[in-house]
């Protein structure tokens, strides 16, 4: 099970993956408090995968509150230091070293660690033990597509309870590079550096760093760390001519990626060493349009809930993160939605490299109430800490469709919730456009998304055709019956983007145990399929009142037999075909149409 190193924008060469066989069992009574108190281990499971996840070896898909997970592992201390890395464990999780409780945490999509050098023992046994809890009927909580019914319905899936990304260790000396933040600047050709060092603060502290790009050397200096942190601005050389400028800037076309060696060092004695790399790229919202590196740029996306049929929300491995993104960019896309769901990092990694645009929503609590706010700005907060340095990520989206906010048009409470979520996201980052709530019901946001799932071709056309004045759109228009922007916050020539639409379903290949095939319009064979799609993106790729558009979508997941990619990834139609409809767009926008 290769799944890659778990933080690719902060390598280093001492780590060890935790991920494998681990005791397990269930507590649904909650009769443990602390890991001395269990006697038996009744099952094993494979970690990351979720116990309901087949391929964790347990496969059990009731309603469990709690669970407990153990391994021992083998570590001899030194004179550095031990830091136990979480990728992501749904929900509240509480981890014991030798009997010592190290760390808790609360978020069931964003990673968490521990410094447990003093929690080890002196001889080479270590032990790790990991108590989750994980309500299944909590609405409160961010959950995404979780579904809190025993058995999955419409649009809600399986539960993923417990760990479900890579736990690892890493031995760092006593002061070490904690974090480091990249902020590309194209205009001046520049790039932000921020470093935060860890551990034992000491005098006389100096960061290095060297980028390069193809083996050749763009900069290297070093920077005089005050108060534990160095903040600068790294100034590369602008080659002025397009030519050569385009050739270092990063895009879906050109994911051109800039190397980073990171040294840390008292006077010559070196502490820390680590790789990273980052991008020169822009992102801007110019009128009615989404601007990258300076120029329009039609967003051809598609929505991806990362499901798989034998993992669930846990990727198989590191292979297929990366085959989805290949797989998105062979059917012509150009980027992700990655709907209600953080993804693993290893993901961002292949977007980065391969070159594919990555809006990030976070997944959704479904009931109004000050607990459910704390806890979705908390996790939020999170992901956007441990994402914004990839240059993949271009859209953030903190809400959709109103979900965990119902009722926006007649409550200021939950108005005011979606503009401080708006206006968090934008203070946390203000290089990258938000939309605060995707699909309708806008109010504060840099774009506005809509969702229309009509199946007529000519709906769609009389809807959002040349001949429809866009403010007659906002007035009239109600997808879904509800209202695309709020009373108060008329549309200020924002770009439009048709978010979600399609959904086309071919039941070609229907899981095992599946007993709905779901989507918004059904089809019976491949040809009738194919033909369907090609009609549908060929409307909408002709309609200029849109920046872009994502289809629904990437695979079928669980009952929904809409993906254009059955659950396994096998493609219901050739990939060929797909990539010829889905880059209608192109020609068209090559002619002026």
């Amino acid at each position: 099970m290769d799944f890659g190193y778990p933080r690719p924008q902060l390598e280093r060469q001492q780590w060890t993956n935790l991920n494998g066989p681990w005791k397990f069992r269930f507590d649904d009574d909650k009769k443990f408090r602390h890991p001395a108190e269990i006697q038996e281990w009744p099952l094993t499971i494979q970690v990351p995968f979720p116990p309901e996840s087949k391929t964790s070896g347990i496969g059990d898909r009731n309603f469990h509150r709690v669970c407990w997970y153990q391994r021992e592992f083998e570590l001899t201390p030194d004179s550095g230091r031990t830091i136990l890395h979480f990728g992501a464990v749904d929900y509240h999780a509480r981890v014991w070293v030798n009997g010592r409780e190290v760390v808790t945490h609360e978020g069931g999509h964003t990673p968490f660690s521990a410094d447990i050098t003093s929690a080890l023992n002196p001889s080479e046994k270590q032990t790790v033990t990991v108590q989750v809890e994980d309500d299944p009927l909590d609405l409160t909580k961010p959950r995404g597509k979780q579904d809190w019914h025993l058995e999955p319905r419409s649009i809600w899936y399986h539960r993923t309870t417990g760990i479900w990304q890579t736990v690892w260790l890493e031995r760092v000396s006593p002061t070490y590079i904690g974090k480091i933040r990249w902020t590309p600047h194209m205009v001046g050709f520049a790039l932000d550096f921020e470093a935060r060092i860890s551990g034992e603060l000491a005098p006389d502290l100096k960061i290095e760093i060297e980028l390069r790009h193809n083996g050749r050397v763009l900069a290297s200096d070093s920077y005089q760390v005050l108060e534990g942190e160095a903040n600068r601005r790294i100034v590369l050389s602008d080659p002025g001519i397009d030519d050569f400028r385009n050739e270092i800037l990063w895009s879906p076309e050109q994911p051109t990626l800039l190397d980073a060696e990171i040294r840390l060092k008292r006077g010559e004695q070196l502490l820390d060493q680590c790789k990273s790399y980052t991008a020169l790229r822009s992102i801007e919202i110019v009128r009615d349009r989404f601007v990258l590196n300076g120029r329009p740029y039609l967003l051809r996306l598609v929505l991806d809930q990362g499901y798989w049929p034998d993992t669930i929300l846990a990727a198989p491995n590191d292979d297929a993160l990366r085959h989805d993104v290949e797989l998105v960019k062979q059917m012509g896309f150009n980027g992700v939605r990655k709907h209600q769901k953080i993804e693993d990092p290893r993901y961002l990694y292949w977007a980065d490299k391969l070159g594919l645009l990555v809006w990030e929503e976070m997944p959704a609590a479904y009931r109004f109430t000050r607990t459910a706010i704390k806890r979705t700005v908390r996790e939020w907060t999170e992901a956007i800490e441990r994402d914004y340095s990839h240059p993949c990520v271009v859209v953030w989206v903190p809400l959709n469709e109103s979900w965990g906010v119902p009722d926006l048009p007649s409550s200021p409470e939950q108005r005011h919730a979606v503009e401080a979520l708006y206006h968090l996201t934008k203070t946390l980052d203000a290089t990258r456009p938000v939309i605060g709530n995707d699909g309708w019901e806008s109010s504060a946001t840099d774009m506005i998304g809509i969702h229309d799932y009509d199946a007529n071709i000519e709906h769609l056309r009389l809807r959002y055709g040349p001949e429809i004045p866009v403010q007659q759109l906002f007035d009239r228009r109600r997808p879904a019956g509800r209202i695309l922007t709020l009373d108060g916050y008329p549309h200020r020539g924002q770009p439009i983007v048709l978010t979600e639409f399609g959904g086309i379903a071919y039941d070609k290949c229907r899981a095992p145990g599946v007993k709905t095939a779901w989507g918004s319009s059904v089809v019976e064979d491949a040809q009738e399929f194919a033909r369907r799609y090609r009609e549908l993106l060929d409307v909408v790729a002709r309609m200029a009142l849109f920046s872009g558009f994502c289809y629904t979508q990437f695979t079928d997941t669980f009952q929904e037999a809409n993906g254009l990619l059955c659950a396994d990834r096998t493609p219901k139609i050739p990939l060929h075909e797909i990539r010829e409809a889905t880059e209608t767009s192109r020609s068209h926008i090559a002619h002026g149409v």
